[in-house]
Parts: structure tokens; C-alpha cells; sequence
């Protein structure tokens, strides 16, 4: 494959959002923010990528360490300003400028001075009694709250939202999540670049190969691996297992949350297949330890005609569900996303494709020559995010048998990695079931990882989610919900 076209280069504050204005308007989207404490200095990196071809810029601002701020880039793009907003809670870094520079990850319980990014934050210190969490109160004659979460039934990760509604109709969503930030950012401090993986895995448990293959490309990249083109196909091979078992457990769920749980209940026969699979392919079943900087190990490549059988039934699982009338009529038209406020909120993967924009990563940033077939849809509503996964399915299926076809020679490779070579800096850019995951990471001369920073596809998509509910009726919340399937852990940290 023919390499990315990389651009780096320091700018001033005055500088920067000259920079970034010239950047977006060539096409490039804002990727990923991250800020590092240098002791003496703080630096800030913007990572721009833009694909077809491949390209990647990073802009770098150093700013003093005591009292920092940055012009902010928030009315040029909404992704900066939640960039700067969680930068200004974990280092203390103010955005200039910023029109809402309200806190976005520290909850109000958190001491205000304290940044825990900071080299110098120290200990948690004692977290002190909060009030009210300050949610714009929507006022007018009929208008009331309905407060949901943060705990739910089941295993639903916590989140807190809250509708102003009249009557069933929402007028206003919130959403307020980072009940589980756990400092994953900073556990990655310290520890071996090429033996960090496992916590890559534990980021968001349903795309531990996703973000295990992020990961071990941004350290790959870091330490100067590169590795043969067969382990790059086994490697995709593994995201396209991931991909169909989260796949078709949702198409399952979607139904089961209009009342059709037949369908539900074949789709998570298909899942368990499919997780039986993943464990004979890598002795795992949600497909840990097999991906590695400078490897990838597995112990079976997968049944082409059992992946087949599989593809098979889901596609009948979902002819069955849209064929009943009373299902696709509340999947039709239901929790709108339009292209506009979709491409404006930077929304990725299946959410960005439902609503007609073109996206996806495995194109956009190849790692390996691979024949995907693109899956899009234009309505932006329930039933679009239904069917691209439901056809991204089929899709994946016929590329995992493509990759299993074509393969030849070991399915356990492991490049020799160097020792300790200096400091370095790496991305990894990966397509996941959710969308495309981004982690970019720093190597000291040690062979120590002194910063990583991460950026789950959830980040991007769930300000969408409160959107697509704006003039909906508040029983279809579960069901929007679901047609998002957004990661909490993944999003929080």
C-alpha cells in the first residue's frame, strides 16, 4: 500500500486557527486533540485526516505550563470545542473564546483545581458535595422533566438523561455521561510500549480488536515496525469478526424493542454462533490476545461456508422483521439525522452512513489492499441504521470469506521488535464495528509509553443521539437508543 502523505508542523497561538480553518476547508475533519505536560511546557496536538488519498496533518502548540490557554476552535468546528472542553477539565488548559466553556468530563463533585493529567496533579484529593447538575430547564405551559439513569436496569452502563417534553413529545434531550471515566489515558503512562495491549482491549469490551489493532498500529508506527501484508489480512479479518457479532446482536435487539422478540431471539442464536467462532479463530470470544504490535496470532482461520450459513440467516432474520408492517412503520421515519447536522457533528461509521455521508476508514486510511463494499443509505432515521447494518453484514461476511480465501502461509506472525531506539510518536487508524477508532501514542527512549491518547467512534457520534430525538415522542427513546448503540466506556475513559 502506498503510505500516507504526513504533514507536522509548530504553530503559534496566532497561527493556529488560520491553520485549521485552511485544513478543514481542504477536506480534512478534526481527529483527534491531545495535550501533554511537558513539566516546563504543555503541548497541544491536532491530528487533521483526510482520506482517498490518505492524508494526515498535525499542527503542534506549545504554551507555558503556568496559567495555559488556546485560541479556541470551537466556531470553526464542534469536535474542537469538546476537545478543549476536556482538555480544559484534565490540564487546566483554558480555550480562549470558547462559547460554552462549561465543564464536559468533571462532574461537579470534582475539586476545581484539580487536573488529573497533570504531571503534578497528584493523588485524588477528597471530592466534595455537589448540587444540581446545572441542565438548561426548557420552561412554557405544559412542559415537564422526565430524569432518566445514570443507573439502569440490567447491564446498561450509567448515563444520565433528561427530557423536557409536553405531553409524550421531547422537546429537549440531555445527555450527561462520564459516570465510568476511569484515567484510561493515564494508565498507559509508564507502561511497555509493546505490552500495553491488553488494556487497549479493556477500552470498550465489545471492540477489544478494534482498539487492540489501533493501539499496536500507533506503536508500530512509533518504534518503526512494519509488518508483512498477510498479517495486516489476518488482522482485518478479526475486526470483520467483531463487526458481525455486534452486527447482528443489535438487528436483534432493534426488533426487540418494538415487541418482536422471535427475531431477537434467532439474531442472538447468530451471535453465539458467531462468538463460538471467534473463540475457535483465536481461543477468545470476544477476540483478545491475538493482536499485538508486531503480530497477530490465531489458531484457526474461520469456516468461509459457516460464516455463509450465518450471512444467510441474518439476511432472513431481517426480511422477516421489515416484512411486518407495524415494525418497519415504527422504524420509518423515526429519530432523524440529516446529512447537514450529521457532517456538522463529525458523526462516523454506520450513524455518519445511515444519513448519506461516505465514510469509512479501511478505505479512507488503508492499512492492506481490501475489496469493501461501501454501504450507505440517505433517510438518517431508524430504518437507514437498520438496513447499512444489516447490508455492512452481508458485506463483511463476503470479505471475511475473501481474506480466509486468499490466504497463504502462517496464521501466527510475530515481527522482531527493536529494543529502546529513542523517542518516537505514532497513529493507529482502524475501522471498527462502531466506526473509525484513532489512538495515537509517544514513545520515551526507555521503550516506555509516555502518552496515549484515544478516540473511540462514541465520542463523535453521541451528540447525535440527543438530536436525531428532537421532535420524537418519548417511547421511542429505547429504540433510538439501540439504532445508535453507543459505547459509554468507550466515550468516557
Amino acid at each position: 500500500m502506498m503510505a500516507p502523505i504526513n504533514h507536522c508542523r509548530p504553530v503559534s497561538d496566532a497561527e493556529l486557527p488560520d491553520a485549521a480553518a485552511a485544513l478543514l476547508a481542504d477536506g480534512f475533519r478534526l481527529a483527534l486533540v491531545a495535550a501533554h505536560d511537558d513539566d516546563d511546557s504543555l503541548r497541544v496536538v491536532y491530528l487533521f485526516l483526510a482520506g482517498r488519498p490518505d492524508r494526515r496533518c498535525e499542527l503542534t502548540l506549545t504554551i507555558p505550563a503556568q496559567r495555559p490557554s488556546i485560541p479556541s476552535l470551537a466556531r470553526l468546528s464542534f469536535q474542537a470545542g469538546r476537545f478543549e472542553r476536556e482538555m480544559q477539565d484534565l490540564y487546566g488548559i483554558t480555550p480562549l473564546d470558547h462559547p460554552q466553556p462549561r465543564r464536559l468530563i468533571r462532574h461537579a463533585h470534582w475539586p476545581q483545581d484539580w487536573h488529573p493529567m497533570r504531571n503534578d496533579a497528584g493523588p485524588a484529593p477528597d471530592f466534595v458535595a455537589a448540587g444540581r447538575f446545572p441542565f438548561l430547564n426548557v420552561e412554557g405551559a405544559g412542559v415537564y422533566e422526565i430524569p432518566v439513569g445514570p443507573v439502569h436496569a440490567g447491564l446498561i452502563e450509567p448515563g444520565h438523561f433528561r427530557f423536557s417534553v409536553v405531553g409524550e413529545s421531547v422537546l429537549r434531550l440531555k445527555a450527561r455521561l462520564w459516570f465510568v471515566h476511569r484515567g484510561i489515558e493515564r494508565l498507559f503512562a509508564g507502561r511497555s510500549a509493546v505490552g500495553a495491549v491488553e488494556l487497549a482491549e479493556r477500552i470498550s469490551g465489545d471492540t477489544s480488536a478494534g482498539h487492540a489493532l489501533a493501539h499496536s498500529l500507533a506503536v508500530e508506527e512509533a518504534l518503526g515496525v512494519e509488518l508483512p501484508d498477510p498479517a495486516h489480512r489476518l488482522r482485518a479479518l478479526l475486526v470483520e469478526l467483531e463487526r458481525l457479532y455486534n452486527h447482528v446482536a443489535d438487528l436483534g435487539a432493534l426488533a426487540n424493542d418494538v415487541g418482536f422478540g422471535l427475531a431477537n431471539a434467532h439474531a442472538q442464536r447468530a451471535r453465539e454462533q458467531l462468538l463460538r467462532i471467534n473463540a475457535q479463530t483465536t481461543g477468545d470470544r470476544l477476540l483478545r490476545k491475538a493482536i499485538r504490535p508486531g503480530g497477530v496470532v490465531l489458531q484457526a482461520l474461520p469456516d468461509p461456508n459457516r460464516l455463509q450459513a450465518l450471512a444467510d440467516d441474518v439476511a432472513e432474520i431481517a426480511e422477516l422483521t421489515l416484512g411486518h408492517s407495524v415494525i418497519y412503520d415504527r422504524f420509518a421515519g423515526t429519530s432523524v439525522l440529516n446529512r447537514t447536522d450529521a457532517e456538522a457533528l463529525g458523526t462516523l461509521g454506520y450513524v455518519a452512513r445511515a444519513s448519506g455521508l461516505v465514510t469509512d476508514a479501511r478505505l479512507d486510511h488503508p492499512i492492506t489492499d481490501l475489496p469493501v463494499t461501501e454501504v450507505t443509505a440517505t433517510a438518517g432515521d431508524v430504518l437507514a441504521r437498520y438496513t447499512v447494518r444489516r447490508d455492512e453484514f452481508a458485506a463483511s461476511v463476503a470479505l471475511c470469506r475473501t481474506l480466509i480465501d486468499g490466504h497463504h502461509g502462517p496464521i501466527d506472525v510475530r515481527a522482531q521488535l527493536p529494543g529502546p531506539a529513542g523517542a518516537g510518536n505514532g497513529v493507529g487508524i482502524v475501522e471498527g464495528w462502531r466506526g473509525s477508532i484513532v489512538h495515537r501514542v509517544e514513545t520515551g527512549a526507555d521503550g516506555t509509553i509516555t502518552r496515549a491518547k484515544i478516540v473511540d467512534p462514541s465520542w463523535f457520534n453521541w451528540p447525535a443521539l440527543p438530536l436525531a430525538m428532537t421532535d420524537t415522542i418519548v417511547p421511542d427513546f429505547p429504540l433510538t437508543n439501540k439504532s445508535f448503540n453507543l459505547s459509554y466506556a468507550g466515550n468516557d475513559l
